[in-house]
């Protein structure tokens, strides 16, 4: 009988933290630390995982668990988010302030994450106080499992570059300008994998193929990626397996991640990988270096130049990316096998950015609601039902057409189950970036001007890629479908991240009445609480 107990706590246990024991466990441990970086040259505060930066990378398979004890040494409060990985039924562990407590000073918290139908290239970063300008960010790879077939051969290596413009000046300081209501400088550079100028090699066999990773981690730039003599074909994309277009350079916007194939078929020699700013005026530059093993010779010749300013090429190549229907994604089944595009959505919402002054500061918005985050993270308000946090329709489903904006808290409705269509529509000057958290959603339709509901006459509703960040280009409209099949508290947010810190974010609030754990876990047992949370509990396992 006592036998006969255990096991049905550990079912328990099992099931209400959401892991399950026929798939593995992967452990991490990290302590974050304050430490001395010279990325540019200059001396710089940076914030270390386990003394690295950037961060320690994340392998794991398709279903895997990965267990990760995140312990503060920072004088300040601390939160990991994880771009791209979905947290099925599990918004808790999703480590943005609308969802999780920030880990105290001195304090730990143990993330649980499963990497739930899930392949391909994504990455972690820091969510709080403009920390990402600082570092504590990292590559998280899904490989398929075995039995999984995927569309290209296993390639001979695998590299990822970490990518992203980067400021001489110390995070916080930064972010007092922003408090202080006045915009950001441009940034002073590029970093691959946390070093400037030829600071990577990146060694080849002569004839053989490999795989490489790139990421955008940046905080306001878009970039282009190129290798000097190389094409490179394109096969994944946030993980999703694309048609394999050949490019020869790649524009890769504000928390977009890519995959490409690489053979080294040049003459053996060194030659540039090169990634630069796109859409500013000074073009800022990096390089690593592609070496082949028997290369007796240095990069020679000029740094390859790459696109700037222009943006109908970098539209055209958007276009281009699309889904591989008959490569299999997580599951054996083809990707091609869901007809996203024979579902006719059963509402629109129409998201537009904007730059208003409120209380004479700058300030960001998504319809007009610039969102200020309550003491209170807002799943822990919808759990405990805490009233005065947050209020649902703060935000309203389309533009107002008015300039001016307000502070608020700001969550949208949303029910599971629901396909939606959501309009990003960008009057500004800059490029957009737009994620959503918890969901893969279909790209379908990019253009110029104002969208209409005559825009949906250009949607491709056969192959677009699903990913889970997209680009709004100047003075345009970017459309997208999402099947919510998520429930929780999810973040929609802007990429750029000064805009993101000044208000440029929302919460959706996808929820059904079950209570059933096949739909949404509860909290988790070691969830820490505080503002009107502080005290309450969240169950006895």
């Amino acid at each position: 009988m006592r036998g006969s107990c255990k096991v049905t706590v550990v079912l328990l246990l099992v099931l209400i933290n959401g892991v399950f024991g026929d798939n593995p466990y992967r452990f991490f441990t990290w302590k974050i630390t304050y430490g001395d970086i010279y990325p540019l040259g200059v001396k710089q505060q940076g914030i270390l995982i386990n003394g690295q930066f950037p961060g320690p990378h994340i392998d794991a398979i398709t279903n895997d668990n990965i267990i990760i004890s995140v312990f503060n040494y920072l004088k300040e409060p601390f939160l990991l988010s994880w771009n791209g990985v979905q947290q099925r039924k599990n918004s808790w562990q999703d480590g943005v302030v609308g969802t999780t407590c920030p880990i105290p000073p001195g304090k730990n918290f143990t993330y649980v994450i499963q990497v739930k139908d899930q392949i391909g290239s994504f990455y972690y970063f820091p969510s709080l106080a403009f920390h990402k300008a600082a570092g504590a960010f990292g590559a998280i790879r899904v490989w398929s499992r075995p039995r999984i077939p995927v569309p290209f051969s296993p390639p001979d290596g695998d590299f990822w570059l970490l990518a992203g413009d980067w400021y001489k000046t110390n995070h916080y300081v930064l972010r007092r300008l922003l408090e202080a209501g006045r915009n950001l400088p441009n940034p002073d550079g590029v970093l691959i994998n946390g070093r400037g100028w030829g600071g990577n090699t990146f060694t080849v066999q002569p004839g053989k193929t490999y795989r490489f990773r790139i990421s955008n981690v940046g905080v306001a730039t878009s970039l282009n990626f190129r290798i000097q003599g190389h094409t490179m074909k394109l096969v994944e994309v946030e993980g999703s397996h694309t048609v394999q277009n050949i490019y020869t350079s790649l524009d890769i916007h504000l928390g977009q991640s890519y995959s490409v194939l690489v053979t080294a078929n040049q003459a053996p020699q060194d030659y540039y990988i090169v990634i630069s700013s796109r859409f500013t005026r000074k073009v800022l530059t990096t390089t690593s270096i592609l070496h082949y093993s028997n290369s007796r010779k240095g990069v020679s010749g000029p740094v390859p130049n790459g696109p700037t300013l222009d943006i109908a090429s970098s539209l055209y190549q958007a276009r281009t990316i699309r889904r591989n229907l008959t490569a299999s994604g997580p599951r054996p089944n083809p990707q091609g096998s869901y007809h996203y595009g024979l579902i006719k959505p059963g509402r629109t919402i129409i998201l537009a950015n904007s730059a208003p002054w409120i209380n004479g500061k700058q300030r960001f918005a998504v319809n007009g609601a610039s969102f200020v985050a309550p003491d209170t993270p807002l799943k822990l308000a919808d759990y405990f039902k805490i009233p005065g946090v947050f209020n649902l329709g703060s935000i309203p489903t389309s533009p107002s057409g008015g300039n001016g904006g307000y502070l608020q808290s700001s969550v949208m409705a949303a029910n599971f189950r629901e396909f939606i269509e959501v309009v990003f529509q960008n009057w500004e000057n800059s490029v957009q970036s737009w994620h959503v958290s918890g969901y893969s959603f279909f790209v379908v339709g990019m253009d110029g001007g104002q969208w209409t509901p005559g825009s949906r006459s250009k949607y491709n509703l056969r192959d677009a890629v699903s990913r889970s960040t997209v680009q709004v280009y100047p003075r345009a409209w970017t459309a997208i479908y999402i099947a919510l099949d998520n429930v929780g508290m999810w973040n929609i947010r802007s990429e750029n991240w000064a805009r993101q810190y000044l208000g440029q974010q929302f919460y959706l609030r996808v929820y059904t009445s079950s209570t059933s754990y096949r739909d949404e876990y509860p909290p988790p047992k070691n969830a820490l609480m505080c503002g009107l949370a502080r005290g309450r509990h969240t169950r006895p396992f």
